[in-house]
């Protein structure tokens, strides 16, 4: 298995790590960072068959999705917690 390596790709830097689970040893996952992003992301399992450029191609295909992700407007989120009170009906005597 391959281990960290770092890459540029449309002037961004990635640096990216394999690390272990503290809890689950055996459970290796690639992390990565990119230059202007404070997030960390561990986006897949490592594999023994990992090369730099399967890793490299996965890792811009997952940060373009997050950025597509970003860009688009907020959606509307549901009001089911804050319905408005129906107000009393009074029926006449």
């Amino acid at each position: 298995m391959i281990r960290g390596f770092e890459f540029e790709e449309d002037g961004r830097k990635y640096r990216c790590t394999v690390e272990a689970r503290r809890s689950a040893p055996d459970d290796a996952w690639w992390w990565f960072d990119v230059s202007g992003d404070r997030q960390r992301y561990a986006p897949f399992h490592a594999a023994s068959a990992d090369t730099q450029k399967t890793v490299r191609t996965k890792i811009v295909a997952f940060y373009t999705n997050v950025l597509e992700a970003r860009a688009r407007p907020a959606e509307p989120r549901s009001q089911w917690g804050r319905r408005p009170k129906q107000e009393a009906t009074v029926t006449p005597a």
